[in-house]
Formats: structure tokens, C-alpha cells, sequence
């Protein structure tokens, strides 16, 4: 549907074109332009640019009407729901189509040594899968071991640790590293315009842990702008869902 030729749509179609042209230098730097640092790296860096075009500027009126929709109609938590429900729909179709093609193998929970070692394999084939049709094109890592600090609390935690960790409603963490991923340029842009970044493939890794019974996600004051292009690194947290519910 052609929002100009709905007088609801108009207005809010204006709104978020205004937001976005507010952001013209930064769109300038980002659409349209090949990343150099990315492909000198590699032969393949040409996919940063079509990927980027695609994202933003091949279909930008589904982008304005559904985006348009939530900011003029919701705030707050309602806002952040909604946008989360609908990445989280992404994750999941995606990881169905994977799921056929990689054949995983996942166990209905994460309770054991077992248990880890098939969601380790199914994390490794995902991130293989990333790797090799370009979506990240110089490294892919899924790791336990963490060492850091978040929200002034520190974070020591080694791999052996995490079935540990999740016992009686613990936390466990992860880091994510994403090696030259090629969406980076279109996070940045849609974090500083609606304050959420794609994260297509961080989606389809928490709808893995939600089909063994985990509830996964990076934290939220991630922000990809502070990330060089060769290498964005997210703090994740895991949980058990409670049984009642699945």
C-alpha cells in the first residue's frame, strides 16, 4: 500500500521522513558508499554496500509506515515491546529455515553437559552459516568464558561455569563477536533514528536458546556506534524460562 494515498498514513509517513533527513550527513556517510576498510579486507566487501541499499532504501515506506505506526501510537515499554516481539518473529522464522537447512540438533532443555555441548554445535553451525554466506565476513564467536564488568557489577565467568550459573534462577553471560559484520552501517543509522538496531542474526541466536528453554539477549544498553567496523562485541544474558511459562 502507498502510504501518500492514505490521509491517516501521510502524517506519519512526514514524521519519520523528517527524522530521517535530520539525519543527512550520517545517511550520506552510510548509504550507498562501499565501506573501503571493509573491502580491502576482503574480496567480498561489495556486500556491505547492496546489503546496506537493501536495508534502508529498496523498501523505505515498509520501514516509515510500521516503524511510524509504533512511535505515533506507542511510548515507553509499550514501544520497546512491540519492537522487540517483532525482531524476536524475524529471529524465529529464521532460525526455522536454518534449523532444515543446517539440520540442528537441539535438546528440549539446557540442563546438562550434554545438554551444552548440542547448543555449543548448533551455535558454531549458525555462526558457520553467517560466515559463509558473507553476513560476517572475518570472524564469528559465540564464547562463555567472560570477563568484564556491566552496570558496575564484574563479571568473571569461565565456560565450565555456566550450567552453574543458571541453576536456581541465575544469570550466565556470553559474548557475541561479530567479525566485519555487514549490517553494521544499517544498525548504526536505525539506532540513531528510532533507537533500535537490526540484529538479525543476534535474534535468530535467541530463539535458539528460547527452543532449549532459555531466555537470551544482549544487553540493552548495547549501542553499535561505539564499534569499529572490523569487530562488535555484545554482553549477552541467559536465563531458564520458568517452566509455567513454556
Amino acid at each position: 500500500m502507498n502510504a501518500s494515498g492514505d490521509p491517516w498514513l501521510r502524517p506519519k509517513t512526514a514524521l519519520l521522513r523528517s527524522r530521517i533527513q535530520s539525519k543527512s550527513t550520517f545517511l550520506r556517510s552510510t548509504i550507498g558508499k562501499p565501506d573501503l576498510a571493509w573491502q580491502q579486507a576482503s574480496p567480498r566487501g561489495q556486500i556491505s554496500t547492496q546489503f546496506n541499499q537493501a536495508s534502508l532504501t529498496r523498501s523505505p515506506n515498509a520501514l516509515f509506515l510500521l516503524i511510524g505506526h509504533w512511535l505515533l501510537r506507542f511510548s515507553g515499554d509499550d514501544l520497546s515491546y512491540l519492537r522487540r516481539e517483532f525482531a524476536k518473529r524475524v529471529g524465529a522464522q529464521f532460525l526455522s529455515h536454518l534449523s532444515e537447512r543446517l539440520t540442528l540438533e537441539l535438546p528440549p532443555t539446557l540442563l546438562n553437559e550434554t545438554d551444552l555441548a548440542l547448543v555449543n554445535a548448533a551455535i558454531q553451525r549458525v555462526g558457520g552459516f553467517l560466515m559463509e554466506q558473507g553476513y560476517l565476513r572475518s570472524h564469528f564467536s559465540f564464547r562463555f568464558d567472560v570477563s568484564t564488568s556491566h552496570a558496575g557489577v564484574a563479571i568473571d565467568q569461565r565456560s565450565d561455569d555456566i550450567l552453574g550459573a543458571l541453576g536456581n534462577g541465575g544469570t550466565a553471560y556470553a559474548f557475541y563477536e561479530m567479525g566485519h559484520p555487514v549490517i553494521l552501517p544499517s544498525a548504526v543509522y536505525l539506532h540513531q533514528i528510532v533507537g533500535e538496531a537490526q540484529h538479525h542474526s543476534s535474534r535468530t541466536i535467541e530463539e535458539l536458546f528460547a527452543r532449549v528453554g532459555c531466555d537470551a539477549w544482549e544487553t540493552d544498553d548495547f549501542d553499535p556506534s561505539r564499534y569499529p567496523s572490523n569487530l562488535v562485541v555484545e554482553l549477552w544474558q541467559i536465563r531458564r524460562q520458568n517452566l509455567s511459562s513454556r
